[in-house]
């Protein structure tokens, strides 16, 4: 069952929690602390219950697809301990190509959850649009 999850909320995931750096100044993707960066930022102002900054990392895709408070009722409903983290660890990331770059976290939420998510960054011209998976970490490390 919790594979079943995370399958299909990879496909879905992709398609609706989305992310780009929000700065004048934009990582090209090129290495690996610039294919982490938005994801730990993001997180932090998550962390910080900064919905309104969270959101400035949302694609325009998603923008288009939520306003501030959907977004927020999305991620707070779809990913409870990606909304509220107690810790949050960059553990691996993998520049696939040109333009594209897996990062993996580990997660623990303020629920006592443990998950394991893996964001898929794409670059295009105007900066970075990711998703995000998650599934619950099998080790339980976190």
């Amino acid at each position: 069952m919790q594979e079943k999850r995370f399958v299909a909320g990879f496909a879905s995931a992709l398609a609706v929690l989305s992310f780009a750096p929000s700065s004048g100044r934009r990582r090209t993707g090129t290495d690996a602390k610039g294919a982490a960066e938005p994801v730990v930022k993001q997180l932090e102002a998550f962390r910080r219950d900064d919905f309104d900054t969270a959101f400035t990392f949302a694609s325009g895709m998603i923008r288009a697809q939520f306003d501030r408070a959907a977004f927020e009722t999305m991620v707070r409903r779809g990913y409870p301990e990606i909304a509220r983290s107690t810790f949050a660890a960059v553990t691996r990331t993998e520049l696939d190509s040109p333009g594209l770059a897996y990062v993996t976290v580990k997660i623990r939420g303020a629920n006592g959850q443990a998950v394991e998510a893996l964001y898929e960054m794409i670059w295009r011209t105007d900066g970075a649009s990711n998703g995000v998976a998650t599934r619950p970490d099998a080790a339980g490390t976190v």
